[in-house]
């Protein structure tokens, strides 16, 4: 069977609990879903007031400059996931706890809300450059991460949907 990196990833290809992000992709080729949201994402991000950042819609939630900096952190991790599995890692790698990881970034160090942005872009940017070189064979990999195994191609897509999930959330409740 060839795989054809236009569809989605089958069940089969990672743990049931990625649905939740696969299904809110389109079919259709993931690399240049990866670059359309690119510029989506960037483009929604810049359009907002700076001091929109340190807004969150409810006590306890993540303000904006939060949300974003946990999509660039979740997509680092999961590139890097790609990336072990593309070049034949055999170990299993470790889960994260993105509450942990956004705990430890509060409001991003009191950056800027402009630095949060150009740092999802520099995280969305290394991602393309790495998923554009990936061979076929590299995207037909397979590894374990959190105890599951998953393709690389189901993790381009996971990369995807997590971004979609959080700007409909941004979307939704935070404007």
């Amino acid at each position: 069977m060839t795989l054809d990196l236009a569809q989605r990833p089958a069940p089969s290809e990672y743990a049931t609990w990625f649905d939740r992000y696969i299904s809110l992709v389109p079919d259709g080729p993931i690399v240049e879903m990866l670059e359309r949201q690119y510029e989506d994402t960037l483009s929604l991000l810049r359009g907002l007031p700076p001091d929109k950042a340190k807004y969150a819609y409810a006590p306890e939630k993540w303000t904006v400059a939060e949300l974003v900096g946990h999509v660039a952190d979740s997509e680092r991790v999961f590139a890097c996931r790609a990336l072990c599995f593309a070049r034949g890692e055999t170990q299993g790698l470790p889960g994260f706890d993105e509450k942990t990881y956004a705990a430890n970034a509060r409001d991003r160090g009191g950056v800027p809300f402009s630095a949060v942005i150009d740092d999802y872009a520099a995280v969305r940017r290394a991602t393309l450059s790495l998923v554009r070189g990936f061979t076929r064979e590299a995207w037909e990999r397979r590894g374990i991460a959190n105890e599951k195994e998953i393709t690389v191609r189901a993790q381009a897509w996971v990369i995807a949907g997590h971004e979609r999930h959080h700007m409909k959330v941004l979307k939704e409740r935070y404007l």
